[in-house]
């Protein structure tokens, strides 16, 4: 299916103000990116790199004034996220080398706390993708999804205190509990066609059986619309704008996944 992804962001700035975002999308093995637009207004100089996960991203220096940031893609991805219940758990020392970062402890997702948690939901299940798959389905059933109930990222210890959060609240903990499997898991943040309410999204990804899969406890069923924007070890890493010195006064958060062809 083919969707068209847009953000648009809008800041009143009162002192010069680094920015740092992440916010276009690139064409990977799931997507591909037809068209791309990205404005920012007033016309400045705006630095672009790659970091170690493969991400985009945009940095400059926003002047006094109104800020606004508008990016736009039209993305070819799959109607359906790729199911596999055979895919097996892969040694540590067959695992890519990019591939190990991804099974550590990290500042959201403390899977060194999560290993009993983690035996008892996948007992009896092979490992591999069967174990991704109960956990999900158990954070599905146990942990409550509330949108908009957390303006800030909580770790996988707090969300499993509270039983409830947001998209980015259930990625963490589901990531924390594959890790303590010795199964890699990364944070993946970008849009997803037909979420209500529409926002940026976060999701999660495990290494089974060679490659990467989705899974996403806050939705069912195994449709796609997935557009990826960027990976992580956490919340930290896949942030769509980080801004330092005094906070800037956000005058307009709005995204739209609309479909555009098959």
């Amino acid at each position: 299916m083919w969707l068209r992804v847009s953000c648009n962001l809008a800041f009143d700035i009162e002192t010069p103000t680094p920015f740092i975002l992440r916010l276009r999308p690139r064409s990977g093995a799931e997507q591909w990116i037809e068209r791309d637009e990205f404005k920012v207004t007033p016309n400045i100089k705006i630095l672009e790199f790659t970091d170690d996960y493969g991400n985009l991203y945009q940095r400059f220096v926003a002047p006094v004034g109104k800020l606004s940031i508008y990016t736009s893609s039209d993305v070819k991805t799959s109607e359906f996220v790729d199911v596999n219940f055979d895919a097996p758990f892969i040694e540590i020392e067959q695992l890519p080398n990019d591939v190990l970062c991804y099974l550590l402890p990290s500042r959201y997702c403390e899977s060194d706390r999560f290993n009993d948690l983690a035996n008892s939901i996948t007992l009896d299940k092979p490992a591999g993708y069967k174990q991704v798959f109960a956990i999900e389905e158990w954070l599905r059933t146990t942990i409550s999804y509330i949108p908009g109930s957390s303006d800030f990222p909580i770790s996988a210890t707090e969300v499993y205190q509270k039983r409830s959060g947001v998209c980015r609240d259930l990625a963490h903990l589901g990531i924390a509990l594959c890790r303590s499997l010795s199964i890699p898991a990364r944070m993946v943040v970008g849009y997803l066609h037909q979420l209500q309410p529409m926002d940026m999204h976060a999701w999660f990804e495990a290494y089974v059986g060679g490659r990467w899969y989705t899974f996403d406890a806050t939705q069912t069923g195994q449709k796609g619309g997935y557009v990826t924007v960027g990976y992580g070890l956490d919340a930290v890493d896949v942030a769509i704008f980080n801004q330092f010195g005094p906070v800037a006064h956000s005058l307009e958060q709005r995204i739209n996944v609309e479909q555009i062809k098959n």
